[in-house]
């Protein structure tokens, strides 16, 4: 679905990022605090946000001593209340031995309430060190964290995350399972939904029969406050933790709208490759290569759309029943940089940034709902085309790989090829 074909008004729905992390964990901002969380996901749209890294002691803490049970079953600022809700959410990583293989793989788990998850910290503590990190690593099985889980709550969600990363997931190619039935056993009912992570999207899970008993969901895993709701999930208003518990369970689309999505080329692990070596293929080079690299002669990095052309057992614009739409979107800052030929990051596409979302009240305001002229008329002419453009979906991309996130062009740029073609299906009305 095109963001053009988007009948519904922003007050009709609550948008959720479910995936993100504290300043606890490694490699992110020592921003990521509960305040600063709630100011940025009031300025980005997001209605809903996990708070991340609840296993960790001190971030916990936080949590209890900054947040208020609210009348919807989720959390509020004690102090401060700006209308963002807050859901207990965290990463862990399991990596175990199953089948003769070693296994890492990523599980995102959110919890009911703090008391549940103090219970569920008090069983993890005791199974390894939650303190290192804000994503802990355990040596047991995604299974029995399932049991465990089960046991402290039933009511606890449970969904692998960003589930076709080569390293560390759940169907991931070096590390994961061709089905996830091998990876949970008979603790598969127990999962709640899929996350499609930043390289790739609905439409590609699609192609997976094994995949339609879950809810497909989308997040930001945002390291830093900037990237907050980079990748989120619309649903209708108002939202409770009973409402959000049953619609991903039962996959209710008349309440789960559509999700927001990076453009799946530009993830970082979109196409097979080797950083080091500078060199990317396409799923069919990959192939032909047999997964060799022509310069250092060693393993390439699978990417995302190799891995799941591997596992497919539908053609490419397969659409399952009640399949959830999504919306492909660029962020803000990357949209006004764009449109002024400079970096997300220099002052001026910062400045215009912030006073465009002033202005539009939040991020997602401006990249969805915002009339075209009134566009014109608070951006001018050049951002809004860009803005316009990219909610038609008329982009370049150069996909990412091997951890090097991949590039979308909206007015085109030298040495960027046109797309080859978004993994999409054909486009899905709202109903």
């Amino acid at each position: 679905m095109h963001a053009t074909e988007l009948k519904e008004s922003p007050a009709s729905l609550i948008f959720a990022d479910l995936h993100i992390h504290s300043r606890y964990s490694r490699a992110t901002s020592g921003q990521m605090e509960v305040e600063t969380l709630a100011y940025w996901a009031k300025r980005k749209g997001i209605g809903l946000l996990g708070t991340g890294d609840f296993t960790h002691p001190r971030h916990f803490q936080d949590l209890n001593d900054k947040l208020e049970l609210d009348a919807s079953g989720f959390y509020r600022l004690r102090q401060g209340d700006n209308g963002v809700r807050f859901v207990p959410t965290a990463e862990v990583s399991n990596m175990f031995k199953q089948n003769g293989r070693g296994r890492r793989v990523h599980t995102l788990i959110i919890a009911r309430s703090l008391e549940s998850v103090r219970e569920i910290n008090r069983a993890l503590a005791s199974r390894g060190n939650v303190a290192s990190d804000g994503r802990p690593i355990f040596g047991f099985s995604v299974r029995h964290l399932c049991k465990l889980l089960r046991g402290i709550d039933p009511e606890t969600l449970v969904i692998p995350a960003h589930i076709w990363t080569p390293w560390f997931s759940v169907l991931g190619e070096r590390s994961g399972f061709d089905t996830l039935a091998e990876c949970f056993e008979e603790e598969l009912p127990f999962v709640s939904g899929i996350e499609t992570g930043l390289s790739s999207d609905p439409e590609m899970n699609w192609r997976l029969s094994q995949l339609d008993p879950f809810a497909v969901i989308s997040n930001s895993d945002a390291h830093s406050p900037a990237k907050i709701g980079r990748e989120c999930n619309a649903f209708r208003a108002p939202l409770t933790w009973d409402s959000l518990r049953d619609i991903l369970r039962t996959r209710d689309r008349g309440r789960f709208r559509f999700t927001v999505e990076f453009f799946p080329e530009e993830g970082k692990y979109h196409w097979p490759g080797h950083q080091a070596c500078g060199v990317v293929f396409s799923p069919e080079q990959y192939r032909e290569l047999s997964g060799c690299c022509p310069v250092c002669k060693k393993a390439l990095t699978g990417g995302v759309a190799s891995r799941v052309e591997m596992l497919a057992d539908r053609p490419l614009g397969y659409v399952p029943q009640n399949a959830v739409p999504s919306i492909h979107l660029v962020p803000l800052d990357e949209v006004i940089g764009e449109a002024l030929g400079k970096k997300s990051t220099n002052k001026p596409v910062q400045t215009l940034w912030d006073q465009l979302v002033e202005e539009a009240g939040n991020e997602m305001a401006v990249l969805l709902f915002l009339p075209e002229a009134e566009l014109r008329h608070l951006a001018g002419e050049r951002i809004a085309d860009a803005i316009m453009k990219m909610r038609r979906g008329e982009v370049q991309a150069v996909p990412g790989y091997d951890g090097v996130y991949g590039h979308i062009r909206i007015f085109g740029s030298a040495g960027v090829e046109p797309s080859t073609g978004l993994v999409s299906a054909p486009q899905l009305p709202l109903l």
